[in-house]
């Protein structure tokens, strides 16, 4: 299985606070998303993204949440519940889980808006 890191997305407060913290350490605009991509900024160059949105009560609005890319998301959910991790939030395209150790993360389906 290919897994592969794709978007390390951050809560914030205060997002425009946020987002000029990390448009100013990365030296790229976090530019606002397109409707496909959710809520929020985030970069838009090759490679791993890095998001921004503003903090609210769901899965991935606590602390920082990296996303892994996958071929195929309901191999991968299967997988992670083999490995002891479980699955907050399935999805079709992405879902939020969390590893053996209790630590959120996000997948998302190969050709959605985290790539």
């Amino acid at each position: 299985m290919d897994v592969r890191p794709t978007l390390v997305e951050f809560p914030a407060d205060d997002p425009e606070r946020a987002r000029r913290f990390w448009s100013g350490l990365l030296g790229v605009p976090l530019d606002e998303r397109a409707e496909n991509e959710g809520s929020g900024w985030q970069t838009h160059r090759p490679g791993p993204q890095v998001g921004v949105h503003e903090r609210g009560r769901g899965p991935g609005d606590n602390f920082s949440l990296p996303y892994f890319t996958v071929d195929d998301i309901d191999k991968a959910l299967e997988r992670v519940e083999e490995l002891g991790g479980s699955v907050i939030h399935p999805g079709s395209r992405w879902a939020i889980c969390r590893d053996s150790e209790g630590s959120p993360f996000g997948l998302a389906r190969a050709g959605e808006a985290t790539d």
